[in-house]
């Protein structure tokens, strides 16, 4: 390391010439999911991949070496790769010593006058990352910074996440703003600096840092906003109190979910606000939508006449009407289902034939569709049946007989054997009115990703909960028995006096479809 930085002054002080810019990828910096950056780590696995399969007899240094120690193990290596980078992609993988990594670097500036590549520099820097080594990273830090204008992006990201634990945080700023040059940074990026703004008490710094990160449309990692919370711990500050009050309508109207220790920090600081007698408790909350935790029912799952119309005219636009992934459907037969929808009175479930009829592998699709249709028919329902043109035809899975039964049971519509059938799900149900409910075991999130907005998504999301019925018989045949439906709706909620917000447990893996279980109940004494 002394050698490097003598180089480095030496760098400064003559050769101006050899500064140059890392090249970035731009297929790499723009492909689609850019503004999820992989993690450090992730990079050097796809950056390495061909070095990491390298076989090799030869076991990583547990202690230092000296440069004939690392000439025998070199000539030790078998691997078609690169030594030096084969070693350190496995020390970062194995987040090796910084003394076993330091003396890595220290032998191969000696074998080139001082110099070491970029690709070491950055290997290394993550370990000192890693290991916590300030003083390390600011010494990696001053080289970079005298042999390159300017870096990618896990380079910038890890001197930015080193440098915050260091009196010299405010230099992580300004390689923020050297990112912004070329890139919008990631939310890890803007964590790391709204933390260490945080963590030494620049305040402001912090929540301005924030507001641009809203401006990129980024959504916030969970743990920057957590750490607002843990800051504002016994605070009394109203205008500190109101921003993080904020925070918990940001959850609420993105439909996010903080995980356990981020819910933790917010009962904390809700406890500890001076004078305002808060006290909080986990708990579930009754099918009925009651906590049982304060006993007050929560916001209805179901959407206001406002709300149904505006989703009806964006499903119709942006998902019947268009996107490419319905061009089998033709618009000459959507429109005569259309024609059929509209004479017929509205329906009270619409049910998705094929789907239903799939439900048993080792039943007749036919007969289990009938079985279905046969139960709803007897309650009265006005009953719509949605199928292919294949289902018509004689064959072992559909028989006919069981086929005229269901027509003479519920209205049915047989699309073309190649036609998406979900469009004419969504639009039967939708213009049947907001009573109307659907059967399928679809998840539709295709159909939720395709919608333009956050709000539209999450609409359709409530509405789907709250009129989608799922079957959950075990044996065919059976009586039909549907899973319930919520009657609340699982976002964050006040009334001013209490909170109620829904948070993941770190145990359970939820998919982006369901919703969490567990509830923090907040209540003010009066």
């Amino acid at each position: 390391m002394d050698l490097l930085i003598a180089n480095t002054r030496f760098l400064k002080k003559g050769d101006k010439d050899h500064k140059k810019q890392v090249s970035s990828d731009s297929s790499y910096l723009f492909a689609a999911g850019a503004a999820k950056k992989r993690s450090l780590l992730t990079n050097l696995q796809s950056k390495d991949h061909a070095l990491l399969k390298e076989r090799s007899s030869i076991q990583l240094p547990t202690k230092p070496l000296n440069s004939e120690e690392w000439d025998r193990l070199k000539e030790d290596f078998e691997g078609k790769a690169n030594f030096e980078d084969w070693i350190s992609s496995q020390m970062t993988q194995c987040h090796a010593s910084i003394d076993v990594a330091k003396s890595l670097l220290a032998w191969v500036a000696a074998k080139n006058n001082g110099i070491v590549s970029y690709n070491l520099l950055v290997k290394y820097l993550y370990l000192c990352v890693i290991h916590k080594q300030t003083s390390e990273v600011i010494d990696v830090y001053e080289i970079m910074k005298s042999r390159y204008k300017r870096l990618e992006s896990s380079g910038y990201g890890l001197l930015i996440r080193g440098l915050i634990h260091s009196d010299r945080w405010r230099e992580a700023l300004l390689l923020l703003e050297d990112m912004k040059k070329v890139m919008i940074p990631s939310k890890k990026n803007y964590s790391d600096c709204i933390q260490g703004a945080l963590l030494h008490q620049d305040v402001d710094t912090a929540w301005n840092l924030y507001q641009e990160l809203l401006g990129h449309n980024i959504i916030p990692m969970m743990e920057t906003l957590k750490a607002f919370f843990d800051f504002g711990k016994g605070i009394k500050d109203d205008h500190y109190s109101n921003k993080l009050l904020d925070i918990l309508l940001y959850l609420r109207n993105n439909q996010l979910y903080p995980g356990e220790s981020f819910v933790h920090s917010i009962k904390t600081w809700f406890e500890s606000m001076p004078g305002k007698q808060w006290k909080g408790q986990f708990t579930t909350i009754q099918e009925s939508g009651q906590c049982l935790g304060c006993g007050k029912t929560l916001e209805s799952i179901h959407l206001s006449p406002e709300e149904y119309e505006y989703l009806k005219g964006k499903i119709m636009k942006d998902v019947i009407d268009g996107g490419d992934q319905y061009r089998k459907t033709t618009p000459q037969e959507l429109k005569r289902f259309q024609e059929f929808v509209n004479s017929c009175p509205p329906f009270d479930i619409v049910i998705d034939g094929l789907n239903v009829g799939k439900m048993y592998t080792k039943a007749r699709d036919s007969q289990v569709l009938l079985n279905v249709v046969s139960q709803l028919a007897k309650q009265n329902l006005q009953l719509l049946v949605l199928g292919r043109k294949h289902m018509l035809t004689r064959n072992a899975r559909w028989r006919k007989d069981e086929m005229e039964m269901i027509q003479k049971q519920a209205s049915c519509f047989f699309a073309d054997n190649i036609s998406e059938d979900d469009p004419f799900l969504l639009y039967a149900t939708l213009n049947s009115g907001n009573h109307c409910k659907f059967i399928t075991n679809d998840l539709m999130r295709d159909h939720k990703a395709c919608l333009p907005d956050v709000k539209t998504q999450h609409l359709f999301f409530k509405w789907q909960q709250g009129h989608q019925l799922a079957i959950i018989n075990r044996f065919p045949g059976s009586k039909i028995t549907f899973q319930s439906i919520l009657r609340y709706d699982t976002v964050v909620q006040t009334t001013g006096d209490s909170w109620h917000i829904p948070y993941d447990e770190d145990l359970v893996e939820r998919y982006s479809y369901e919703v969490p279980t567990k509830w923090l109940c907040l209540q003010r004494k009066t």
